[in-house]
């Protein structure tokens, strides 16, 4: 999978692509991230990308012009599936990033200031949240979103069955884990996972992340609480 990310901070995306898994990743060949200075694409002597909203307000907007010609040019055929990093979009989740997954190809915009010149959104596919909150722009957003997807691209994890069985992958937050020592300063580890008993084991996973979600998320019980309570049973 190939993902371009349009931003004027291309050096914060350093750090967070050249480590753990999405290092190892890139190393494999299974992720291609490109990263792309709007500013290069300025057309005016001191390289300004945003200017003051028509209308009045606050802050600044990005400009239409640099961000129409970084795309055009990354992107001129209109492969990729091209995304707004804007807290006014819809909201990531484990079904979308799994979507977004399939696709060939991803070219992220990460908004900044007050936003972008709303003329952009003719050359977008679409627009991403990662919550009801706001940040100074979206280059942390689409670090989230690379590694969100990244885990349900074929290869990329260790093993085919990670990602199936963590939070929201099932509608449910994901149960608790435990590994060695059995015993930990008088904490033990419970009984049904040394057991080495599967349908108990998957019994117990599952009592435990009903449980979990009723008190960290109580909301996303819903249709999926009850299949799995019945289930259970």
């Amino acid at each position: 999978m190939r993902i371009d990310i349009l931003t004027l901070f291309p050096d914060m995306f350093q750090g967070p692509f050249s480590e753990s898994m999405l290092k190892r990743a890139r190393d494999r060949g299974l992720l291609d991230i490109r990263l792309h200075n709007i500013r290069d694409h300025a057309q005016n002597k001191h390289l300004k990308t945003d200017d003051y909203p028509f209308g009045g307000g606050a802050g600044l907007v990005m400009m239409a012009q640099p961000i129409f010609d970084c795309i055009r040019t990354v992107d001129p055929g209109h492969e990729a599936l091209r995304l707004l990093m804007t807290p006014r979009g819809p909201l990531l989740t484990t079904e979308r990033a799994m979507g977004f997954a399939r696709q060939e190809r991803l070219l992220l915009l990460c908004g900044h200031y007050e936003g972008v010149d709303e003329r952009v959104m003719s050359l977008l596919d679409g627009e991403v949240s990662i919550g009801d909150f706001i940040l100074t722009g979206g280059e942390l957003p689409a670090m989230v979103l690379a590694d969100c997807v990244a885990r349900f691209v074929p290869g990329v994890l260790g093993s085919t069955e990670s990602a199936g069985e963590e939070s929201f992958s099932r509608g449910l937050l994901e149960y608790p884990q435990y590994t060695r020592p059995a015993v930990y300063e008088g904490m033990e580890t419970p009984e049904v996972l040394l057991s080495g008993h599967a349908a108990n084991i998957e019994k117990w996973r599952r009592r435990q992340a009903l449980e979990k979600t009723r008190q960290n998320r109580p909301e996303l019980l819903g249709t999926y609480g009850k299949y799995y309570e019945n289930k259970g049973k």
